[in-house]
């Protein structure tokens, strides 16, 4: 597709057309290009339940309750992350929650930032639910819903690449990573597993897509139910650079 929009007879000439792109739009443009965003509202809704009947209730106690969505595509999960945490903590969600929500693609962060959809992604959803968090559109808008200002101040979104450095982003309480893994290989499973693990709070929880598994991964997790792991109170940082076995 770029090949064409571009007018470039080969790989090897938009291979040269990205490498000499100074100002890094023609890398922006390939990767959102290349990157898959399925996605929806409170998909794999068991994680949701167990966000609303255990995590949040162990973490009653705690001050900031950190939440990071990685590769968080165009806001979907962020944003059921936030509704969930609105309705259990009522007014204290403000002060008590902060979610970052990243994706290494510019494309799919502005949807994501705009808040939104069409109203066919909430044919699922509990009309009280609709209510509480989201603005129905009228005029040109008419047919989509906005997620409302309350429900986005809890989510701030950021570019980011899983593969490069993101011991910037501090240490969280829960770490939403779901159906990203399934695309890489065993080696770089496990050194992102292990990066995730590290920017954890000790007692923090990681949570996968149901059709991925740890199983052959070396980490520090204690395994919970699928696709669901908790890092050990007392667990010290653990190394990113060990090779599988």
């Amino acid at each position: 597709k770029k090949m064409r929009e571009l007018r470039l007879g080969s790989f090897k000439q938009y291979y040269e057309h990205v490498q000499q792109d100074a100002t890094g739009e023609a890398l922006t443009a390939m990767v959102d290009a290349l990157t898959t965003n399925h996605t929806s509202f409170f998909r794999e809704a068991q994680h949701f339940d167990y966000l609303r009947k255990v995590i949040v209730p162990a973490l009653q106690t705690a001050g900031q309750i950190r939440i990071w969505s990685a590769a968080c595509s165009t806001g979907e999960e962020p944003y059921s992350i936030a509704f969930t945490l609105r309705e259990e903590l009522g007014e204290a969600a403000p002060a008590r929650v902060r979610i970052l929500a990243t994706d290494i693609s510019t494309r799919v962060l502005a949807v994501a930032e705009r808040g939104l959809y069409p109203a066919s992604r909430f044919q699922q959803i509990p009309v009280e639910r609709m209510r509480r968090h989201l603005l129905k559109g009228s005029g040109a808008s008419a047919g989509d819903y906005m997620v409302n200002q309350e429900t986005r101040a809890l989510v701030a979104f950021q570019r980011l690449n899983l593969m490069e450095d993101f011991s910037r982003v501090g240490l969280f309480s829960v770490i939403f990573c779901r159906n990203v893994m399934i695309y890489f290989d065993q080696e770089t499973q496990q050194s992102l597993v292990n990066r995730l693990a590290a920017q954890l709070e000790p007692g923090g929880y990681l949570l996968i897509g149901h059709a991925e598994s740890l199983n052959g991964i070396e980490h520090p997790l204690s395994y919970l139910c699928p696709a669901t792991y908790r890092k050990p109170d007392n667990a010290r940082r653990f190394s990113a650079t060990r090779s599988p076995r």
